[in-house]
């Protein structure tokens, strides 16, 4: 693709190196920018045995005002989780689940609302894996992750669009996280090679207001296939490593549209598109809450020896086997507006601390104070400042510092900007294999097929399935007896594991944020122990 240097660039690059100088009125017309950059949350370690998982829950509401279309990318607070190692981390070997809340230049059927993706990251990037029949790419012929998750759950429908919140979220707290079940048995080949296959199937773990509990999990065989082909790495990915407990917390975004703009003095200045954040009627903003990191003892061990014929587990995930990071206070951010195509070290940095002060509401709740006079206030939300300039700072440092909108110079045109809700107008459909011999057919649903229309605008279509024999199962690497085992022992989860118990750990404050309401669903008679539902299609309203 040919780069191309817009004129706000070159203006920023000569603005370091030379005094400002006046520019002709032609040049005066706002240029289209970009914000980008991380808010980082420093916190306290635990003890290396707590790496079974973890589970947190993070603020939900919509970062911008309007969607401004598919440009803008950006994900809430959340976290990396890497497998633990015994000593060096193996170099060259990126993989691990980092999905959360957020928005992505690929969703079709974005709105103001953020959803969830699951966010599985095979062999550097090899494939990944968003959702059960979300992967990478569309292409079906060539499947990167796209059967890479089970479905666990019987009663939350998977768009493959991502996990659709309840329309309107503004700031309630979405609980999650990943616990490993021991579903599937250890394999000593993979694929017919002599490579192992461990048994960790790390599960998602939901706690929302109008759902709770497991929903869907990696299979192992995402993880081993890359070992098929490079032996060496066998035993190093998370189907049979530990996870690595202390992980990076932050939010990484890195589309917000913006603008910038020169007066005719060379002053260049910035408006970005209003940028919100959630807060309480004190008017601190809750961010992050209870970021916890579990030992097997939370729930693998009662589980493998209740499928061994022990006494049943309630899968309620025991707090006496975790330990909850803290949080003193600290936390940075990296936010720049920039022009496209803007070389890194000419990016520059907006004042943040100016406006946000991160601040530890508890030990184990982390969030901003907002400066008064800087954000505007509305109900639950407030809405950071729109305009900046380019200035030095005491060490000769540039800077992009608050400004009032009266102090911005009419000539720039930035108060006649608009930052419009767009929608894509090709919301091309998520459409699943249909050939009569696939793996989609035989053998096949169940049930179905049925609809559903969600708070995003898209109707899903879905079956239901015989659990071992959703499309997933069966490009698994499992055998059918492997299948069959598996069967019996999610039916005991199906049988003794209901939606409404407490799984994760409650919140200490907040409140939870619900799903859409239009993806929880009930089983056909009959099929309400073993069977699942698999969405086949997502479109538009007709």
């Amino acid at each position: 693709m040919r780069k191309r240097l817009s004129r706000a660039a070159a203006y920023l690059a000569i603005l370091l190196l030379l005094p400002p100088a006046p520019v002709s009125a032609e040049d005066k017309s706002p240029q289209k920018a970009e914000m980008a950059g991380y808010l980082l949350v420093p916190h306290g370690n635990v003890d290396a045995k707590y790496n079974a998982g973890f589970s947190t829950y993070v603020a939900a509401w919509p970062l911008l005002k309007n969607y401004p279309g598919q440009d803008f990318q950006s994900g809430l607070f959340g976290t990396w989780m890497f497998s633990q190692y015994d000593g060096p981390k193996p170099e060259n070997m990126y993989s691990d689940i980092e999905g959360g809340l957020g928005w992505w230049r690929d969703t079709r059927f974005a709105t103001e609302t953020p959803k969830f993706i699951m966010g599985g990251v095979a062999l550097n990037f090899s494939e990944w894996a968003n959702g059960p029949g979300a992967g990478k790419g569309r292409d079906w012929k060539k499947p990167s992750g796209h059967y890479a998750i089970a479905q666990l759950s019987p009663s939350v429908l998977w768009p493959p669009d991502g996990l659709n919140l309840k329309q309107g979220t503004r700031g309630e707290l979405f609980g999650y996280g990943y616990l490993p079940l021991p579903l599937t048995a250890s394999k000593t080949t993979t694929a017919g090679k002599d490579v192992p296959t461990g048994n960790h199937c790390w599960t998602l773990f939901l706690n929302t207001g109008n759902f709770k509990g497991p929903v869907t999990f990696f299979l192992p065989y995402f993880w081993s296939r890359a070992s098929v082909e490079n032996p060496k790495l066998s035993g190093l990915f998370l189907d049979t490593r530990p996870s690595e407990p202390n992980k990076a917390l932050q939010m990484e975004t890195q589309h917000i549209p913006a603008y910038t703009a020169q007066d005719a003095k060379g002053d260049t200045y910035a408006r970005i598109a209003p940028t919100q954040f959630p807060r309480k009627p004190d008017g601190d903003s809750v961010l992050v809450h209870r970021i916890t990191a579990y030992s097997k003892a939370a729930l693998w061990d009662g589980v493998q020896a209740w499928f061994d014929g022990g006494n049943e587990v309630s899968g309620t995930i025991d707090p006496k086997a975790a330990s909850v990071h803290t949080f003193d206070g600290k936390g940075g951010a990296t936010w720049q507006i920039y022009p496209p195509n803007t070389a890194r070290e000419k990016k520059v940095p907006v004042g943040w601390s100016s406006f946000a002060t991160p601040v530890a509401l508890d030990d184990t709740t982390y969030g901003y104070k907002w400066a008064k006079d800087a954000v505007t206030k509305d109900g639950t939300l407030v809405t950071l400042p729109e305009y900046y300039r380019l200035e030095k700072d005491i060490k000769d440092k540039v800077r992009w510092v608050v400004v009032n909108a009266k102090d911005v110079p009419a000539e720039t045109g930035l108060a006649k900007v608009e930052f419009p809700r767009v929608r894509k107008p090709d919301q091309q459909p998520y459409v699943t294999p249909d050939e009569a011999d696939s793996r989609w057919k035989k053998p096949g649903p169940a049930a179905g097929p049925f609809t559903a229309k969600l708070g995003d605008g898209s109707v899903v279509t879905y079956s239901w399935y015989r659990f071992a024999d959703q499309p997933a199962l069966l490009n698994a690497d499992l055998t059918a007896n492997e299948r069959e085992s598996l069967q019996k022992r999610v039916e005991l989860l199906h049988t003794k594991w209901p939606k409404d118990r407490e799984y994760l750990p409650p919140p200490k404050v907040g409140t939870l944020a619900d799903l859409d309401p239009a993806l929880l669903v009930t089983p056909p008679k009959g099929l309400e122990i073993g069977y699942v539902p698999i969405v086949t299609r997502q479109g538009a309203t007709e």
